[in-house]
C-alpha cells in the first residue's frame, strides 16, 4: 500500500509539472508564435518605404546676401533634381531627395522661426546661409540631434559638431591673404595693410585672422574699417584707408558690398591691391554692366575650392547636371552653384554610407557623418575627412586674379597653408561660446 501510495504520488507531481502552470492561464511573457514584429518607428525626414530623405535648407534669396543666397540655392536644386532622376550612385538606387526650403533673407530671427517650422520635418538642413544665422541655431541643433551644413566658412563652425563646414576657414583665407600680400610685395616692411569687414562673425572671423598673420610678420594693420551688410555709401570708408595710405586692403565682405567699394574707391582715385574673401566675389561681376573691368584691374580673390569649368576631375558631371537641370531651372552658372552642389554631395555621402550600414536616422546619420575621411567629390576638391573634432576639413588655400575676357581665373599663387598657421591651435568654440551655448539650451528647455 505504501508503493502504492508513493507511485499515485509521483504521477501527480509529473501531470502537476506538465499542466498546472497552465492552471491559471498563460505565463506572462509567453508569445504567440505567429506574432508580427514590431513596426520599427519611422525616423525623422525618412520615409523609408517611399525610399525618401527630407532636407532641409534655409536660404537668403531677398536679403543683402542674396545675390550668394540665390544660387547656392539653385546648388542643392540641380543634385535634387540629378539624385531623383536616377543613375548617379549618389545614393542607393531607387531613393529620391524632398527638398524643404525656407528664406530667411539673412535675419538671424527669421532663420530661427524658419529653423522651428521645419525641423521635424528633415533629417538634416543641406544649407543654414550665413554665418550670423546659424550660430544662433547651434543650441537647437544640439538638442534635436540636427546636422546644419553652413553657407559659411567661419571657423565657429568646425568648433561646432552638427554644423561641418566644407573649405578652409575664413581665418585661414585672411592668413593666406597676407603671406601672398607680404610675398608679392617683396617684405612686410614694403605693404601698409588694411582691411574693411562686415560687423558680423564672418567680419570678426577675418580680422582675426589677419590680425595673427600681421602679428607672425611683426607688423600692424594700418587701417580697420567696419560696415554693415546692406551698406550703400563707402565714402567715409574709403577716405580712410585712402589716408592711413594702405597699400593692400582685405575684404571681408560680401559680395553686395564688392562692388560699391571698388566703384566709390575708383572715383576717388583710390587704387590699392584688393585681395577679397570668398564671399566678397559673385560671377556675375565678369559681365556687370555697371562694374567695368577696370575696376577689377588690382582685385585678386582667396579660394579653397575649384572655379566654375576648371579641368579638374568630377567637374564634367557637375557641369553636364547643370545643363540638364540646372538652365531649366534657370540657374546662372555661378560659383556659388557649384559650391553649394559640392557641399551636398557631402551631406548625401553620409546618407549613402548610413543606408549601406543599415537603417537611416538621426543617429545613424551622425555615425556616417563622422566616419567620412577622404571623401573629395570625385576629384573636385582636396580630399575632406570628419573624423576629426574640432573639424579642419581643409587648410589649404589659393590665390587667383579674374581673367574678364575669358570670364575665368589666373591663379597667381597656388593651394598652401598660412605660414602663421603653425602658430594657431586647432579651430575651437571662441571664449565664451561654450558658456553662451549652455546660456541657450537653458533657454530653448524654458
Amino acid at each position: 500500500m505504501k508503493k502504492r501510495y508513493v507511485s499515485m504520488l509521483a504521477l501527480g507531481c509529473a501531470l502537476g509539472l506538465l499542466v498546472g502552470c497552465q492552471a491559471d492561464g498563460p505565463a506572462t511573457d509567453a508569445k504567440p508564435a505567429d506574432a508580427p514584429a514590431k513596426a520599427e518607428a519611422p525616423a525623422r525626414g525618412v520615409d523609408s518605404a517611399a525610399k525618401v530623405i527630407k532636407v532641409g535648407a534655409l536660404n537668403d534669396e531677398s536679403g543683402p546676401a542674396a545675390v550668394i543666397g540665390k544660387p547656392f540655392a539653385a546648388g542643392k536644386r540641380i543634385l535634387a533634381a540629378e539624385v531623383n532622376a536616377g543613375g548617379t550612385g549618389i545614393l542607393p538606387e531607387g531613393w529620391k531627395i524632398e527638398l524643404v526650403e525656407k528664406d530667411h533673407g539673412y535675419n538671424p530671427g527669421k532663420a530661427e522661426a524658419a529653423y522651428k517650422e521645419i525641423k521635424d520635418q528633415v533629417l538634416f538642413l543641406g544649407t543654414s546661409f550665413g554665418t550670423p544665422n546659424t550660430l544662433p541655431l547651434r543650441p537647437y541643433l544640439q538638442q534635436d540631434n540636427m546636422v546644419a551644413f553652413p553657407a559659411s566658412l567661419s571657423s565657429a563652425m568646425a568648433g561646432f559638431e552638427h554644423t561641418p563646414p566644407a573649405g578652409a576657414s575664413y581665418t585661414l583665407e585672411a592668413m593666406r591673404a597676407m603671406d601672398w600680400i607680404v610675398e608679392s610685395a617683396g617684405g612686410a616692411d614694403k605693404v601698409k595693410v588694411g582691411i574693411i569687414y562686415d560687423q558680423t562673425d564672418f567680419g570678426k572671423d577675418g580680422y582675426a585672422g589677419l590680425k595673427a598673420a600681421a602679428d607672425h610678420y611683426k607688423t600692424t594693420i594700418a587701417a580697420e574699417q567696419t560696415i554693415a551688410p546692406g551698406q550703400k555709401d563707402f565714402t567715409a570708408v574709403i577716405g580712410a584707408l585712402k589716408q592711413a595710405g594702405a597699400t593692400h586692403v582685405l575684404l571681408t565682405v560680401l559680395a553686395s558690398s564688392t562692388g560699391p567699394i571698388l566703384g566709390t574707391s575708383a572715383k576717388m582715385g583710390y587704387m590699392p591691391t584688393w585681395v577679397g574673401q570668398t564671399p566678397s566675389w559673385i560671377d556675375p561681376f565678369f559681365a556687370h554692366p555697371q562694374l567695368p573691368a577696370q575696376v577689377f584691374t588690382k582685385f585678386v580673390w582667396l579660394s579653397g575650392m575649384p572655379f566654375w569649368g576648371e579641368p579638374v576631375a568630377g567637374m564634367d558631371k557637375f557641369l553636364a547636371a547643370y545643363e540638364k537641370y540646372g538652365k531649366p531651372m534657370k540657374a546662372r552658372p555661378d560659383f556659388y552653384t557649384m559650391m553649394s552642389y559640392i557641399q551636398g554631395r557631402l551631406a548625401l555621402e553620409a546618407a549613402n554610407q548610413a543606408l549601406a550600414a543599415g537603417p537611416l536616422n538621426p543617429d545613424t546619420y551622425m555615425t556616417a557623418l563622422r566616419a567620412i575621411d577622404g571623401w573629395d567629390a570625385g576629384g573636385m576638391v582636396k580630399p575632406i575627412s570628419l573624423k576629426a573634432f574640432p573639424y579642419v576639413t581643409a587648410t589649404q588655400v589659393r590665390v587667383l586674379k579674374p581673367d574678364f575676357e575669358k570670364k575665368s581665373w589666373t591663379v597667381v599663387s597656388d593651394y598652401a597653408e598660412p605660414a602663421s598657421m603653425a602658430k594657431e591651435a586647432a579651430p575651437a568654440p571662441k571664449e565664451g561660446q561654450a558658456a553662451a551655448a549652455e546660456g541657450e539650451k537653458d533657454k530653448v528647455a524654458q
